[in-house]
Order: structure tokens, then C-alpha cells, then sequence
């Protein structure tokens, strides 16, 4: 598997960096089969979130492609990207039934912060919101 990062790319409609933003995209043979978002947390979208906060998005694997393990490695090179970049912790939202990605998300050392219902998608679904403390020697946050 290959990981990707336009480094040298930044989003023209957004003023963050490449330096504090990254994208990955996994593949197998030449073949694109998954990717991964480290992005500045919105602070519209959650006002717990601050400079210090990066948010993991859209971690997605091919399902032709699931049950290889792919999906930890592109996580884990959000996590290091977001070191790197200086952040203190990272968050996640994701829904209860995508239990592969959770597994992934938990094994990786995020912990399950906040569950709350909704209903999207026309069925009943359970938000989730992870988070990991980036700071070297911490533990993560537990609920």
C-alpha cells in the first residue's frame, strides 16, 4: 500500500497550509482504494474546538479492498502528520454502524468521547465523537 500527501498543494478556498492540512490516498497496484483528511477542526461545526484541535475526516476504504488492514495505516499517518504539524489532540465524528473504522480508531489509541442519536440517511443512527491527545507521554481521553 502507498500513502499520498499533496504537500505541495494547498486549497485556494481555505486559508489554512499545507503545513497544518494534508490528504492521503491509499493504494493497492496502482490502484486508489481508500483516503484519509487531516484537517483544522471547524469551530462552527464544534465549539470545543480551537487552534489546537486537528480533525480526522472522511477516513473511507474501497469495500473491494476492506479486510486487509488498510484502514490503520492512513489514520496512522494522520495522527503523525498532526504531530508534526503541532497539534494537541485530534477528533473524529463517525456513526455507530461503521465498526471496522471504529475498531481502527480505538486500536490506534482514540477514545469514544460523546454519543448522541440521530436520524440521517432515512434510519435511526448513533453519532460518535472520537478523540486522541496528540502530546507526547499523555493518555487519551476517556468518557
Amino acid at each position: 500500500m502507498v500513502a499520498r500527501s499533496p504537500s505541495d498543494r494547498t486549497c485556494p478556498s481555505n486559508a489554512n497550509s499545507a503545513a497544518r492540512e494534508a490528504a492521503w490516498i491509499a493504494e493497492v497496484d496502482g490502484r486508489r482504494v481508500g483516503c484519509v483528511f487531516c484537517v483544522a477542526a471547524d469551530k462552527s461545526a464544534d465549539q470545543t474546538a480551537d487552534q489546537a484541535t486537528a480533525q480526522l475526516r472522511i477516513l473511507l476504504v474501497d469495500p473491494s479492498a476492506r479486510g486487509h488492514h488498510l484502514g490503520g495505516r492512513p489514520v496512522d499517518e494522520c495522527v503523525a502528520f498532526a504531530r508534526r504539524a503541532g497539534y494537541a489532540r485530534m477528533k473524529l465524528w463517525t456513526n455507530d454502524p461503521l465498526v471496522a473504522a471504529c475498531h481502527v480508531y480505538l486500536s490506534r489509541g482514540f477514545a469514544l468521547v460523546q454519543e448522541e442519536p440521530h436520524h440521517s440517511f432515512d434510519v435511526d443512527l448513533v453519532g460518535q465523537v472520537y478523540e486522541f491527545d496528540l502530546r507526547e507521554g499523555t493518555e487519551p481521553a476517556t468518557v
